[in-house]
């Protein structure tokens, strides 16, 4: 989708960041409703749509700059920016709708999206400093790739945000939709405790 998206932008003339900015329209109206709007099915399917077409956009912003023949750093920046307000507040709109539309059998279930938010956000911020500094030492991008697998893939997909947006055509459903997200968040938990290892020890090695 993202690449039909980007096909569709540059023969219009969008720039990279224009096609950001739609992304993050359609994002942060998705994340808005799940604070404000009471849960339904029809509720979960708009929001679904807005988080994957959010997503769908925002994977094509880079692919408009290479066809543009570059992109530019403030293009990134915004990029980034977009991307890190999006990753917490999906979490703490989670959160804002359970307090407000669930009934939940205690508090203490509004700790998952909240702990959610900071292991993505920190997961995140991990990925990016290690670009960053991998940049520094003059080491390539692809460098900590480590090939892929069909394997690699089927662990990562519960980390991944393609997954995080599909999850919410459960939010009509209320119980469903806690279980769901809860096990999402003991993955991305899980998956950061095995990343932040590796990154520390490839960090050590470059240092």
């Amino acid at each position: 989708m993202g690449r039909v998206f980007a096909a569709a932008a540059y023969s219009i003339g969008l720039t990279p960041n224009q096609v950001s900015l739609i992304s993050a329209g359609l994002t942060f109206t998705g994340i808005v409703l799940l604070a404000t709007v009471p849960p339904s099915f029809a509720l979960a399917v708009v929001v679904w749509l807005l988080l994957a077409l959010g997503y769908a956009w925002d994977s094509a912003d880079g692919q408009v700059a290479r066809l543009r023949g570059g992109g530019s750093l403030a293009g990134e920046w915004l990029d980034h920016i977009l991307d890190s307000a999006k990753l917490v507040s999906l979490h703490i709109a989670v959160a804002i709708g359970a307090y407000r539309f669930f009934d939940l059998p205690d508090a203490l279930w509004l700790l998952v999206p909240l702990g959610f938010a900071i292991v993505s956000t920190v997961t995140f911020f991990g990925m990016i400093l290690n670009d960053l500094l991998r940049g520094k030492r003059g080491v390539p991008q692809s460098a900590e790739a480590g090939g892929s697998s069909l394997g690699r893939s089927l662990l990562g997909l519960p980390t991944d945000y393609g997954v995080w947006c599909l999850a919410f055509v459960l939010w009509g459903v209320p119980q469903a939709f806690m279980l769901v997200y809860s096990l999402l968040a003991l993955a991305a938990v899980l998956y950061l405790a095995a990343a932040v290892t590796v990154w520390f020890r490839k960090m050590k090695a470059l240092g």
